[in-house]
């Protein structure tokens, strides 16, 4: 048994994996994989349909949003964003990390005028700021979790203006206030299925933003038109991440694993605080995440060592991102409650054996 801490791509719930092998070869007795059927079929509708279906129902989304199934990550909406939504008033960021700032670069290579209302940047990005933004911009942006710091909101700002969040690393593990919420987008490869995968769920109101000097494959109009079925959509993606929606539902809904996520980052966080020092958290308490644990060890030199013993033990995927260094354990839905009692044992091992 391999625990996978990765960012991402990130591991997926094993009865999703299970269910995928068992109908690959033969999909339901349709006598081809779902990965062969054409987007057009019957049969890939269905998935389709049904996926978009499970979404609206595990977030209680309203009827006035549309759910798109798109491409290109979450860096491809780091400019669909602005080139839907921007009306040649100001957009307004709160930079919190790598993603915010390159959302940021994005809207500033298309020269659209924007102002940074709050940023966590002098403070090495280990919190979540306070901010204000003004009830005359475009639309206010937010990342609501941060993989390489290792924070997150724990609540939505409230805006009078539209507002836009990249949730792609904390989706579907936890309630959305729609009232609150215009646009969410995520890369699906954290914790929504595999990578291909792009989700936008966008209030029906803001499609009508878009210039018609926008291409046609960026309006997110033409994909709401089209059912997300314009060009060919990653048909195996789709059907993987209807899986995982199943799942959630099997594991009571969005509300318990919410619960169960808390449940995870508190075993880890635990150990860190009572390891007096040998341990240090990345992120303020009030600002961590329950989905990527950063922290370092007082003698750096040791985290080598701690990565070896473990890959030893099974467990992959915990050195910290390229940027920043350090150690970075990421428990999304997927994530079970023993791989990260195993991880929190090998931490409290491992302190006793090299103070």
């Amino acid at each position: 048994m391999v625990y996978n801490f990765n960012a991402g791509p990130a591991m997926l719930p094993r009865e999703v994996l299970l269910s995928a092998q068992e109908n690959l070869i033969d999909f339901k007795g349709n006598g081809l994989s779902i990965i062969e059927a054409s987007h057009r079929s019957s049969m890939y509708e269905e998935v389709h349909n049904e996926a978009i279906a499970n979404i609206r129902k595990i977030y209680e989304l309203p009827d006035d949003f549309e759910v798109l199934f798109l491409q290109g990550g979450a860096s491809m909406q780091f400019a669909m964003v602005p080139l839907n939504l921007y009306q040649g008033g100001t957009i307004e960021f709160c930079d919190t990390g790598a993603w915010s700032s390159k959302a940021i670069k994005e809207v500033d290579i298309l020269g659209y005028n924007y102002k940074i209302a709050a940023s966590a940047k002098e403070s090495g990005y280990d919190h979540i700021p306070q901010v204000n933004f003004s009830s005359s911009a475009d639309y206010a942006y937010i990342t609501s979790n941060n993989t390489i710091y290792g924070t997150q909101y724990k609540t939505f700002p409230k805006t009078k203006s539209p507002l836009v969040v990249d949730a792609s690393s904390d989706i579907f593990s936890y309630p959305i206030d729609w009232e609150n919420v215009d646009c969410l987008f995520a890369g699906a490869q954290k914790n929504a299925g595999p990578s291909g995968v792009t989700l936008v769920i966008i209030r029906k109101s803001l499609l009508e933003r878009v210039s018609e000097s926008v291409p046609t494959m960026l309006r997110y109009k033409t994909h709401a038109k089209a059912n997300s079925l314009y060009n060919t959509p990653p048909t195996f993606g789709i059907y993987l991440i209807g899986l995982t929606l199943k799942w959630i539902e099997s594991q009571g809904g969005i509300r318990s694993i919410q619960e169960y996520n808390a449940k995870k980052a508190a075993l880890l966080y635990d150990v860190i605080d009572q390891s007096d020092g040998f341990y240090i958290g990345h992120a303020k308490p009030e600002a961590r995440s329950h989905m990527n644990v950063t922290f370092t060890i007082h003698d750096q030199s040791l985290e080598a060592k701690l990565l070896e013993k473990a890959a030893q033990n099974g467990m992959i995927g915990l050195k910290g991102h390229r940027s920043v260094g350090g150690l970075r354990a990421s428990i999304y839905n997927a994530m079970r409650l023993e791989g990260v009692q195993a991880l929190a044992s090998l931490l409290e091992d491992f302190a006793k054996e090299n103070r």
